[in-house]
């Protein structure tokens, strides 16, 4: 059994062969499925603060013994405590030891002392759960004690970050840490060949964005044609001095910045890799389609749900078929004008420019609904992402071929050891436990919040509350107090900036347009008058940090324009103020035209309707018992689609697993 084995074995952890080290995939039956549901639903009995008080107390006791060592004794002191390890596991008093070493190299090198409170974030990481810390509470910095333990105790080490910015950003802080400690450093970028990936892989401490990894994990199993261990197990036996073709060294720990987003909010579809194929039919049949489906009537022709699904009727169809009668190839089979109609009026009133996606250099760019940042290597499959292009007037794209996909569910599931960070996972803390088996524990902050939370209003027309908002952003910014205003689109925050820009008043704009500029925006959004109109984006990652006159004034104030349908992610935008115990409030200014009310509280929303008239602002309760009904309605509708999503994978996996084939 190798290091990493002898290291998790006490944690349950089927190390396979050694060769590549991952978590064996189990098949699960149907009541093992519904009684870890019904488990995860469970209450956690066992309080917080019980589980890594020891260590943090340990650490601390340690700390007037590491101050006086020199730098070689200090390393030294480090280097023992983790060798011990290997046979020991993360035993309480060494990781203590460990601790009290990093956090004392992290003063020398970086001028920072882990706090307490990130300790015990540190402790939380080691044993397989997720810490959820408030925004500015210094997850980066609590990555490094769980990272450099773990890394020279032998296990490699993945930090999973939402983008190659922050991957970049925070390997490149901490990296006089890691130097200091002994340890090698690699970051994964998008535009990086397999080469340099496989060099960068190889190292101790790998910075990555979710999406290279396992985009790269699927490139191991396509190489080794989905039979990773077998495969390099064969190797070694008869080659053994040959490189090994895979660029990751196994599935050993990860650290996943940014938890419930990557986790959760991104499990919705499964990561594919597949290959551009000729399209035979061209752009012109995608083009005739569009055509076609603008001469549909909406309620005669096709129906569109409230969430946002097309149910083309009787009558569509024998449009279809009237409008195509002249025409030859696919045009003759009812199935395919079933399709294409489809796809045609999803692209029409399914998809919103500006909303959904972008349109840059003629070309079709979808947008994160969550974050609000640009997917450049993501497409919509089966023909619809080619319609899209045919209604924008874009050149069309080929089809995609799927050569491998695999979930996130699934991903991380094979890691021996697996924790996250995040500010907001409570919410999902049931999911998180069903899926991933992964405990939520939360962090207390290290200073007590000051932040303060307004009454929130809400208009009956959307154009009323837009005048409000920039009238409310325009107040604050004289006052010397910087704002930040939340929106949930690209075509809202520049609706918002339009209406700043004819009232005279100086603000930045930050949305999928802008996001190779997002984090110098952020970090400058707490300059006194400063105004930053933002989407989503600017909720994670990237700290605001305040001018000491911003603080006697009242600190950042914090915008948010619509309910999104998670409420984590309003929490997220509100966590921008009021960091470490500095001063902010925050408000939410929204309208009952929102999409939130419109899709998934439309009956209470229509009673909304008939009482109130404009230039009135819904009472404060009412407007409660609506967000409320309509974000628990929307995490309800996204949580089954991300366990169907896991279903249809685990089914597929079964099938393949059946016929003799890895996936």
């Amino acid at each position: 059994m190798s290091n990493v084995g002898a290291l998790l074995v006490n944690r349950g952890a089927e190390v396979g062969d050694g060769i590549y080290v991952e978590r064996t995939e189990q098949r699960e039956l149907a009541l093992e499925e519904y009684l870890r549901g019904a488990v995860a639903r469970l209450p956690q009995l066992k309080a917080p603060a019980k589980r890594w008080q020891a260590v943090v107390d340990a650490t601390c006791g340690l700390e007037s013994r590491v101050t006086p060592l020199d730098d070689d004794a200090l390393k030294n002191e480090f280097r023992a405590a983790c060798f011990a390890m290997q046979r020991a596991g993360f035993e309480k008093s060494l990781v203590a030891r460990s601790f009290a070493a990093i956090r004392e190299a992290s003063r020398r090198t970086l001028g920072k002392r882990h706090y307490d409170v990130q300790l015990a974030g540190g402790w939380t990481l080691l044993q397989g759960a997720i810490a959820e810390m408030a925004t500015g509470e210094g997850k980066t910095l609590v990555a490094t004690l769980a990272a450099s333990t773990a890394a020279a105790a032998g296990i490699a080490v993945h930090v999973v970050t939402v983008n190659d910015y922050l991957a970049e950003r925070d390997a490149g802080e901490n990296m006089p840490l890691y130097e200091f400690l002994g340890l090698t450093v690699g970051v994964i970028k998008q535009d990086m060949e397999l080469p340099e990936r496989g060099a960068q892989y190889a190292r101790d401490i790998v910075y990555v964005s979710n999406k290279e990894l396992v985009f790269d994990y699927l490139k191991d199993r396509i190489a080794t044609k989905g039979a990773l261990t077998s495969h390099l197990r064969i190797q070694a036996l008869y080659k053994p001095h040959r490189q090994a073709p895979t660029l990751l060294r196994g599935l050993h720990m990860a650290i996943v910045d940014e938890a419930d987003s990557v986790l959760i909010d991104e499990a919705r579809t499964p990561l594919i890799i597949s290959e551009t194929i000729p399209d035979d039919t061209g752009g012109e049949l995608y083009a005739t389609a569009i055509d076609f489906a603008k001469r549909m009537t909406s309620g005669e022709h096709f129906d569109i749900t409230l969430k946002r699904e097309i149910l083309v009727k009787p009558a569509g169809l024998q449009a279809i078929e009237e409008l195509s009668k002249d025409l030859s190839g696919v045009w003759k089979s009812s199935i395919w004008r079933r399709e294409l109609l489809q796809h045609a009026l999803s692209a029409l009133h399914g998809f919103q420019r500006d909303v959904h996606y972008i349109v840059t250099d003629n070309k079709v760019q979808i947008v994160d609904e969550f974050t609000g940042r640009v997917m450049p290597d993501r497409s919509w499959e089966g023909g619809l992402h080619q319609m899209v292009e045919a209604k924008e007037g874009c050149e069309i794209t080929g089809q995609r071929r799927t050569l491998s996909q695999m979930t996130y569910q699934r991903y991380f599931r094979r890691y021996l050891l697996l924790g996250g960070m995040t500010g907001t996972a409570a919410e999902v803390a049931p999911e998180v436990r069903r899926v991933y088996d992964l405990e939520v524990w939360p962090v207390p902050t290290n200073k007590p919040r000051r932040r303060q939370r307004l009454p929130d209003s809400c208009w009956r027309t959307s154009e009323e509350r837009w005048q409000a908002v920039a009238k409310r952003a325009a107040e604050m910014s004289r006052s010397g107090r910087p704002v930040l205003v939340g929106t949930r689109s690209v075509m809202a925050s520049e609706h918002l900036s339009e209406l700043l820009t004819s009232s005279n008043v100086d603000h930045t704009v930050l949305n999928a347009r802008q996001d190779k500029t997002e984090a110098d925006s952020v970090a400058q959004a707490g300059q006194p008058g400063r105004i930053t109109v933002a989407t989503n984006m600017a909720g994670r990652g990237t700290d605001i940090k305040l001018d000491p006159e911003v603080k006697n004034r009242g600190g950042l104030h914090v915008i948010l324009t619509e309910f999104h349908e998670s409420a984590r992610v309003d929490r997220q935008l509100f966590g921008r103020s009021g960091r470490q115990g500095e001063p902010g409030t925050v408000e939410a200014m929204v309208s009952l035209e929102d999409e939130l009310f419109v899709r998934f509280a439309p009956g209470l929303r229509a009673l909304c309707l008939r009482g109130f008239s404009e230039g009135h602002i819904l009472p404060g309760q009412l407007l409660r018992m609506l967000v409320r009904l309509a974000q628990s309605t929307a995490e309800r509708y996204n949580r089954n689609i991300r366990m169907n999503t896991l279903k249809q994978d685990r089914k597929l996996f079964e099938m393949l697993g059946f016929a003799g084939i890895q996936r």
